[in-house]
């Protein structure tokens, strides 16, 4: 298993040979060893050390590693903007949400897109899902990026915070404070080197008002002033890419005169607060599938009505908008037979996030001790969140999702973990082919330039090195 270090100056010295601090900079003295030992030892310690002084420097080099080696966080805004254009057209671009194994699973994506020349592939976490797989933004984007350098990845990488999303009751109570933790969150994600966030604010969408505009007043209004904050916030000359959504997952289908009352109100009142400030770059919309799926009470997931005319006619009226498309959410759980159509209909952009978490799971490599351990732990402390009409299995399969934080140690030193990742790449070279990104290193390259940015040397590593 990789070594996590136990504090600054072992972690100094365990680097020995393969990179060292000169003055108030990194220097990696062996770039193949830093990729093939460094970086997974420096996502370990990053994730599990027990001091935070050992912790923070393992993100700084793993940061100032990725510069050194041409691993760059990016925003995806350009490639975005170029489809919009009509300049480039028929893919969609995966953006997966890694829950679970984090540096493991982005070594195989970043390892797997290598093989076959795709660079349009995003990785993200929602809000909801930092929470209970106790991922900051910062572990997020650390373990991600040393993934990448583990896979040999040289090029753009995009890290999004993916449904920065309001919480309806709690904003109906004090909206200003829910506002905050949005505001907030944004803050977090920028600074680690998040260039990509999807803001979340259709759970506010009223249909009980006269008109559509009113209906999607709060939603506009909040993702307007969000998308101004956003802006102050970049330094380094990247425009961030924005996502904006119209239809909460999982409820009523969108429409196009849904989506033109938000894009209408959105645009007018980010002209009045950020004027000449860059917009939306995609949006998200609701066309009949929910998160992680529906499950049946004898075990399975329902068969998803998902339909595709509705978003070929939202996507094509955003292109129109400048936008580079919809985006569909809750599509890990479709049949595999289904995703050739994303492209087909010009959708920008898929999230995939369940089905992953379902094939760590339900991988016949995976302990059946430590799945019946992870029951035991989800029947006492997710005990509140089941619901009357669910069987054992439904409640099991919608809460099982909230053991990845607590048994995070454990799903990362899977003695069987190579295997289940074998499996997990089979799935991304697939989904790579039927989304028809392979090939799409050379497009990304041609419209993303990312920016090498060095951060200052946490005052414990300078002190060691």
């Amino acid at each position: 298993m990789p070594y996590a270090a136990a504090s600054v100056a072992d972690l100094v010295a365990h680097l020995s040979g393969i990179a060292h601090i000169d003055g108030e900079a990194l220097v990696v003295d062996d770039a193949a060893r830093f990729r093939s030992e460094a970086a997974a030892d420096l996502a370990w310690t990053a994730a599990f050390a027990t001091d935070d002084a050992t912790a923070e420097a393992a993100r700084w080099l793993i940061w100032e590693g990725a510069q050194a080696l041409g691993v760059h966080s990016a925003s995806i805004q350009d490639l975005y903007m170029a489809r919009s254009r009509g300049e480039i057209s028929g893919f969609t671009v995966p953006a997966m949400n890694l829950r679970a194994q984090t540096f493991d699973m982005a070594r195989t994506i970043y390892g797997t897109a290598l093989k076959a020349d795709v660079g349009a592939l995003i990785l993200e976490i929602a809000r909801s899902e930092q929470t209970y797989t106790f991922q900051r933004p910062m572990d997020f984007a650390a373990s991600v990026y040393a993934g990448a350098i583990a896979a040999g990845w040289v090029g753009p990488v995009f890290v999004q915070g993916d449904h920065y999303q309001f919480n309806a009751k709690k904003y109906a109570t004090d909206p200003e404070a829910m506002t905050e933790e949005i505001r907030r969150a944004c803050r977090l994600a920028i600074d680690a080197g998040y260039r990509n966030i999807d803001i979340d604010s259709s759970t506010l969408v009223d249909l009980s008002k006269p008109n559509l505009d009113e209906e999607q007043k709060e939603n506009y209004t909040r993702a307007a002033e969000l998308t101004a904050l956003i802006r102050s916030l970049e330094t380094d000359g990247v425009t961030v890419s924005v996502g904006g959504e119209i239809g909460e997952v999982g409820k009523t289908n969108s429409t196009v005169e849904d989506l033109k009352a938000y894009l209408d109100g959105y645009e007018a009142l980010l002209g009045k607060l950020a004027p000449g400030s860059k917009g939306l770059s995609k949006v998200s919309v609701q066309t009949g599938t929910s998160h992680g799926g529906v499950p049946l009470p004898g075990g399975g997931v329902a068969e998803v009505k998902l339909d595709f005319d509705v978003l070929a006619k939202l996507g094509e009226f955003a292109r129109s908008r400048g936008l580079a498309g919809a985006v569909q959410h809750g599509a890990s759980t479709l049949p595999d037979a289904l995703f050739h159509r994303f492209p087909e209909v010009e959708t920008a952009e898929i999230h995939l996030a369940t089905g992953f978490q379902n094939a760590l799971y339900e991988h016949p490599a995976f302990p059946a001790e430590l799945m019946e351990e992870i029951y035991d732990w989800v029947r006492v402390n997710a005990a509140d969140e089941r619901k009357a009409d669910q069987t054992e299995d439904q409640f099991l399969y919608t809460s099982r999702k909230k053991a990845i934080g607590p048994f995070k140690r454990q799903l990362w030193d899977l003695a069987t973990r190579d295997e289940i990742l074998a499996s997990q790449g089979e799935k991304v070279a697939y989904l790579f082919t039927q989304l028809r990104v392979n090939g799409s290193l050379e497009m990304v390259n041609r419209y993303v330039k990312p920016v090498a940015v060095s951060r200052p040397i946490p005052e414990a590593l300078k002190a060691a090195g």
